[in-house]
Formats: structure tokens, C-alpha cells, sequence
């Protein structure tokens, strides 16, 4: 059966900040333009997960009067609150000025990320854009000169072996002059182009965090609307990890938790799940969860490379744009305005060339001066340096030279730090450590991974091939059960990798359908031999509010 396909100008893989937002600034420069948005999630939002604390500097730019529209930015930050965590009942609050000068928050927003982007898609359609919700794009299509001709969607209805059941439908061809690909971190295309267009050759290997994140209903009595809280420290500091984590007070009562374990850990036991649990009990962080009820979990992991890794964004037929490529701030632990203004510069690039009489196809360079010429490259560039110092010097010594870096020479040190290793590189055999015992959940303030995937609303078509794929089956027991005590038990956060004792031996049993599309396995395998790849579209988590 032959694929359908669709003509448009533009094609956008992602309905995230950075999507939206170029599809918005898109139908703002020329309404007559034909854009589409495919998104995988069953709804725009329902894979979004971040923090989410945000600067509106993007947003006051793409739509002035957002707070007339009805934006959900409704929970101003009040207070702000920095903390090194020394044990569970140990913490030493930093005065506020000895905090890096990016990590104050004074005129940002605490918000639910799925819901601006909810609000961003009823723009983008208002403004006349096609967003298709539940289809994954999984193929890059190329034109016989080797640009980019635009993506082709997922079949829907094969069963495990591949073969086509009685509700098939064969993937749908979106050809485009130009493609942008929003996918967020680690994306499937986005990692095909860079290999394919060695978009990463003058770059550093790129960096990556698993944020875990809950949220809470908690006792009306113990929220403070507005207070950030973020912390370093324990518990990760005891198995020499390194990370940090927030506790948001958004509106309506309920509080965002979480933990972003760096993912350069070398101890192969080590769990960021069970990290994230132990984390709750900090006295500092329990006093607000105690007597409250959680109401959802998700996790993502998060491109935090920042400047250094930052690959070339554009090549023939399109452009990387987002945590895709990796413009999170890492200095602001904020990713959102960056990603939204890399979507607009995308944009803007586009209308330009097109205006100027460009039939698609080129390799947009202009992407390059207008990136170098924005305020988007000025923050990166000034934080270039804080991510590869905590990497370097640890969170103490790291954060002092960040203090000094930002507060003193704001950004703009004469050196540059780079960080070579790559994540899954550094992780160390299982002989050079003791296994890690973490306390049982309480099912109250802690808990085990199938409840919590369960609270994640996370569902997928069970009759479906496998889009968690090993390159070498033999290598998941070969390499990772007898050298590093299979991690991929522990680095998922989601329970997807088992290891099954049986009578032949141990076997490798992977739990497809509590996939949470996080994106860690693609990252942290030692041997590199996990390839995420798209399920069904409409397949994973449903996250409400986060």
C-alpha cells in the first residue's frame, strides 16, 4: 500500500516551545504560508514535562499581549530559595547573594510547560497552522541530492513481528521546503541528521540530565504560591553524582518536586529513581509534602550540554532547533525562553530566504549570523562555562568558580572549559562499587515505579513492534549483566528493563508498554546499544498539568 503525501511550505516535528513558537512567528511574517505540526503525544502537552519556572523574555517578544490572551503564566515567583543539602536533616540555605546571578528568578513565572503549550497550539491554529496531535514522525525523507524533503509518520496497526494487522494504515509522506525538527532532548531524527550531516564534528560531546518530577496536592496551610526552592547536594553527593533539584509552589495548592540527576554518573548501582525518593525525605522538602497527596509522575531527560555542544543547527532542507539541539541555559536552569527563541530565529530565517525568492532545499547559513547576532547566543555564550565546571570541579568548587564566574565577570571569564567525556562513557564496571540499598516505599511520601507510571497516565497499543531496540541482543548480557550489573534496570525510570533469571540463564526482559519516552536508555547504555525509536503516535505518558 502506498504512502499518501501532503505538500507543505514549512513541516515542524514537535509541538513544544520551540515548534509552537515557529509556527506562530511563521503565520505572523506571511499568514498565506502552509504550516503543520505533528506532534507524537495523543494531545498537544500530554509529553510535555519540565520544572518549569520561565522567563517571558521570549514570549513578550512572539505575542506582546499574552497576558490579554490568557496565557497560563498566573503564579509570579515571590521568593527564591537555594539550599545545599548535606544529609536528609541537614541543609545550609545560601544567602542570596552568594547564588549565581542566573539563578535568581525575580519577574519569572512558576508554570505547568504542558499547559503553555496548550495555549500556544490555540494560537498557532487561530493564526491558521495545521497541528496533527498522535502522529509520530519516524523517517527523514531526503531529495535525490541529499537535502531534506521532509518526514513520513509512522505506520499504525502492525503487530509485534511487523506484520500488518486488519486495522493498518501505512504512514502518511509531509513533503516541505523546509523542515524543523522540535523533538526535544535526544530525538530520534534529530539524532539521524546530526550523524548524517556530521553537524557535531567541531562540537563537544553532548551533555544530558534525567529530570524526575512529581506533583503534589499538598496541605493549603504549607503553600506559599511563588516559592522556588533549588537545591545541591545529598543524596546524590553520597554515590558521588552530581545534580540538583526544585520544589515549585504553583497555584491551586499543588507543588512541583523534583531531581535532575547529571547523567556522567560512573556508579553503574546507582538509581535516579530511587535517588528522586530518597530526596523527598529532606526535612526541608518533606515539611511540605507531608500530609499532601501526589497526583502525577513523569520524567525527560534534559540536553544541558549548553554552547560548547551545541551542533551546527542548520543543513540542507532544514533546521535543529530546541533542546533538539540543545539550547537549555544551564547557568538559569531554564530551557524554555531559549527554545521558544531559537524556533522564531528558524522562522524568521525561513521567511527571509523564501521572500527573497528561495524554493526550499538550501542550506540556510543566514540560521548561523541570526542565531550569532541574538540575545539566545549572548546567554549561552556567557554560560558556557557552568556546566563543564560542576562537571570538573564537583558542586561545591564548581559552584564556587560558577559564583565567580557570573557574579563577578558576568559570563564573559577569557577561557573557555570543555568537557570531552561523553555521559555514558563514564560509567564505571560494577566490580569498582557495592550495590546501593534503598529503603522499601512507604506508598505515602515514597514510591515504587509501576505506581508511579501508573499515575502517569502512560499507555501504549500493546500489538505493536517494540520501539525499544537493541543493535546486539547478545551485548545485554554479554556486556552489561556481567560487567556492569545490567543499569538499565536502574537508570530507567520507568521499570521498562528487567533482567529474568532463568534456567538457561539470565534474560534481558524489556517492558515496552511502561516506556515514559525519557530517553535515558538512548543516552546512559554503556555500549550504546539501546536505539529509542517512536511507538505508535498517540503512545505514552498523558501527562495533565505538568
Amino acid at each position: 500500500m502506498e504512502r499518501e503525501a501532503m505538500e507543505y511550505d514549512v513541516v515542524i516535528v514537535g509541538a513544544g516551545p520551540a515548534g509552537l513558537s515557529a509556527a506562530i512567528r511563521l503565520k505572523q511574517l506571511n499568514a498565506d504560508l502552509a504550516v503543520m505540526v505533528l506532534e507524537k503525544g495523543s494531545e498537544v502537552g500530554a509529553h510535555i514535562l519540565s520544572g518549569a519556572v520561565i522567563e517571558s523574555r521570549a514570549l513578550d517578544e512572539l505575542i506582546p499581549d499574552w497576558q490579554a490572551q490568557g496565557a497560563p503564566l498566573t503564579t509570579p515567583v515571590t521568593e527564591d530559595q537555594v539550599f545545599l543539602y548535606r544529609s536528609e536533616t541537614a541543609a545550609t540555605r545560601l544567602p542570596d547573594f552568594a547564588v549565581p546571578a542566573p539563578m535568581h528568578n525575580s519577574g519569572n513565572y512558576i508554570i505547568s510547560l504542558g499547559n503553555l503549550c496548550r495555549w500556544l497550539a490555540e494560537q498557532a491554529e487561530g493564526a491558521g497552522v495545521e497541528i496533527f496531535p498522535g502522529f509520530a514522525a519516524t523517517e527523514v525523507l531526503y531529495h535525490d541530492d541529499g537535502s531534506v524533503k521532509g518526514v513520513a509518520t509512522g505506520d499504525m496497526g502492525r503487530d509485534k513481528d511487523g506484520e500488518a494487522k486488519d486495522s493498518f494504515q501505512p504512514g502518511i509522506e509531509l513533503h516541505a521546503k523546509y523542515t524543523l525538527f522540535a523533538e526535544g532532548s535526544r530525538g530520534q531524527l534529530g539524532k539521524e541528521l546530526i550523524a548524517r550531516f556530521q553537524l557535531a564534528a567541531e562540537a563537544t560531546a553532548q551533555h544530558y540530565g534525567l529530570g524526575i518530577k512529581e506533583l503534589w496536592q499538598i496541605d493549603p496551610a504549607k503553600h506559599k504560591p511563588g516559592l522556588v526552592q533549588h537545591g545541591a547536594g545529598w543524596p546524590l553527593s553520597a554515590s558521588g553524582a552530581t545534580g540538583g533539584s526544585f520544589l515549585y509552589h504553583l497555584e491551586d495548592g499543588q507543588v512541583a518536586v523534583g531531581l535532575i540527576v547529571d547523567l556522567n554518573y560512573a556508579n553503574p548501582y546507582l538509581s535516579p529513581f530511587e535517588e528522586f525518593q530518597r530526596f523527598k525525605k529532606q526535612s526541608e522538602v518533606r515539611q511540605y509534602l507531608d500530609g499532601g497527596k501526589r497526583l502525577c509522575y513523569g520524567a525527560r531527560a534534559i540536553t544541558k550540554g549548553g554552547l560548547n555542544s551545541l551542533p551546527k543547527q542548520h543543513f540542507p532542507g532544514g533546521l535543529l532547533i530546541g533542546c533538539d539541539a540543545g539550547t537549555l541555559n544551564f547557568a538559569k536552569i531554564k530551557g524554555v525562553h531559549t527554545a521558544m527563541k531559537s524556533g522564531m530565529l528558524a522562522a524568521e530565517t525561513i521567511q527571509a530566504a523564501l521572500q527573497a525568492g528561495d524554493t526550499g532545499r538550501s542550506d540556510l547559513n543566514a540560521y548561523a549570523d541570526a542565531f550569532k547576532n541574538s540575545w539566545l547566543y549572548d546567554e549561552l555564550y556567557q554560560a558556557r562555562n557552568f556546566g563543564p565546571a560542576l562537571h570538573k570541579f564537583g558542586t561545591f568548587l564548581g559552584g564556587a568558580f560558577n559564583w565567580l564566574q557570573q557574579n563577578l565577570f558576568g559570563g564573559k571569564m577569557f577561557f573557555t572549559l570543555k568537557d570531552q567525556s561523553t555521559d555514558h562513557g563514564q560509567l564505571a564496571p560494577a566490580a569498582s562499587f557495592q550495590p546501593i540499598a534503598y529503603d522499601k516505599p512507604d506508598g505515602v511520601l515514597t514510591f515504587d515505579r509501576l505506581s508511579s507510571v501508573f499515575v502517569s497516565n502512560t499507555a501504549h497499543e500493546e500489538e505493536q513492534p517494540i520501539h525499544l531496540q537493541l543493535l546486539d541482543s547478545d551485548k545485554a548480557i554479554a556486556v552489561n549483566y556481567k560487567q556492569y550489573a545490567s543499569p538499565e534496570q536502574r537508570y530507567c525510570p520507568a521499570g521498562v528493563y528487567e533482567i529474568v533469571e532463568e534456567s538457561s540463564g539470565p534474560r534481558l526482559q524489556i517492558n515496552a508498554s511502561n516506556c515514559l519516552h525519557c530517553k535515558t536508555c538512548d543516552i546512559k547504555d554503556p555500549t550504546q546499544n539501546i536505539r529509542w525509536v517512536a511507538p505508535e503516535g498517540g503512545g505514552g505518558p498523558n501527562y495533565p498539568n505538568m
